[in-house]
């Protein structure tokens, strides 16, 4: 589960920083992308080189070493952290962490990342037990961050008590029990359809759309990490397929129809983000249609309405979202929508909008059930409103 997971390894300048190196490789192992950063006085107990060969990425020390000029580092760090980890984490750190000081790379890191931030106290047993070092615990629990407890026992500096930091081993079981718990979908199926549908009109011609299937590969990578076992049925796009996720490559609108049936039942969660073909050329030609000086006719038929047949078919305890792309009324025709299609959530958009609908890395969309608007989303990235629609369904599967 921590897989791809990008890792922002805090260590500051205590003697258990020498711990740090084993966390480094044991989250490297598992799959996590980690970056690490050192406070300049981590550097005296262990040697950046250390961090870089086990966590195969350059180290973070100097916040003014900016060595990427389309960046700026502190920042592109902080964007990208899915967690931040400190360990050790001194009592001066955490000070600074508490009254929002930022006069070095991971203080300035830590202030700018909205990534979930851990800490793993190691210091005196007197510091620990220190009213200050109390306060500042408690006053950053407040603000939402993580502390895994230190232990008890003989410490460096002599004493006998507890302030030592927790054994990687510890803080990899509390960094995995923290991303199973962001695992609302686990243990379940989930079906997405992505991606247009080519319907042909001779050998070398087809109707189509201008769908990308970002949003819908973008679902299906957040689906899988929030822990479900996911199926995508794809139109033609030259995405690559997420980790962890079956894909089902089609070409018409019958074929994705044949797929998503086929696995329905199986499915406890069906999220229809394919752009589907609404007519297809009745009689598609064998032979190229030659150019000539007249008009062309071509009569069209409807294609089968997949949405609709998901509505009529699902059962009771499946949770099916659909999407709606929009020009005009876009409330009223997506609940509209969602209500004739049997559909629990609709995720909808104006696509004549600047950085919503098709192509774009971005999307504006909101999200309605059968009573109104559930949530209504700014122009964010399509991977975050994919982690947020994964949230609103994980909500309602455990409600």
């Amino acid at each position: 589960m921590m897989r791809g997971k990008r890792i922002v390894l805090g260590i500051s300048g205590g003697i258990a920083a020498y711990k740090a190196a084993t966390l480094a490789s044991q989250l490297t192992q598992a799959g996590a992308d980690v970056r690490v950063i050192m406070t300049q006085s981590a550097t005296k107990f262990i040697t950046p080189l250390t961090l870089q060969i086990l966590s195969k990425h350059e180290v973070a020390i100097d916040t003014f070493d900016e060595k990427d000029p389309e960046v700026v580092s502190h920042i592109d760090i902080a964007d990208h952290a899915d967690l931040v980890v400190i360990a050790p984490a001194t009592a001066n750190v955490i000070a600074k962490l508490a009254h929002g000081i930022a006069d070095d790379m991971l203080s300035t890191t830590c202030l700018a990342t909205t990534a979930p931030v851990m800490i793993a106290p190691a210091m005196n047993v007197h510091m620990y037990d220190h009213p200050t070092v109390r306060q500042n615990m408690e006053q950053l629990q407040g603000l939402g961050i993580h502390f895994i407890e230190p232990g008890s026992g003989p410490l460096a500096c002599g004493y006998v008590g507890k302030g030592r930091m927790a054994e990687p081993e510890e803080i990899m079981a509390y960094i995995a029990s923290f991303f199973m718990k962001k695992q609302p979908l686990r243990g379940k199926k989930v079906l997405i359809t992505a991606g247009p549908t080519i319907e042909p009109v001779d050998p070398v011609r087809f109707f189509s759309n201008h769908s990308s299937g970002k949003m819908g590969y973008a679902i299906a990578e957040v689906a899988a990490e929030a822990g479900a076992e996911v199926t995508i049925i794809s139109g033609p796009v030259p995405l690559q397929t997420p980790a962890g996720v079956e894909r089902f490559s089609i070409q018409t609108a019958e074929e994705m129809k044949e797929e998503v049936l086929k696995r329905l039942a199986d499915s406890d969660i069906i999220i229809k983000a394919a752009a589907v073909a609404d007519y297809r050329p009745k009689v598609v030609q064998t032979q190229k249609i030659k150019k000539n000086d007249h008009e062309l006719t071509l009569t069209l038929e409807k294609t089968t309405d997949i949405a609709a047949e998901v509505g009529k078919r699902k059962k009771a305890n499946q949770i099916f979202v659909g999407f709606a792309a929009e020009t005009n009324d876009v409330e009223k025709h997506a609940i509209d929508k969602l209500k004739r299609k049997g559909m629990d959530l609709i995720v909808a958009n104006d696509v004549t909008l600047e950085g919503a609908g098709f192509g774009t890395d971005t999307n504006i969309v909101t999200l309605y059930d059968a009573n109104g608007c559930v949530k209504q989303l700014p122009q964010m990235t399509k991977q975050k409103v994919a982690t947020e629609l994964i949230a609103v369904i994980g909500e309602r599967l455990h409600d």
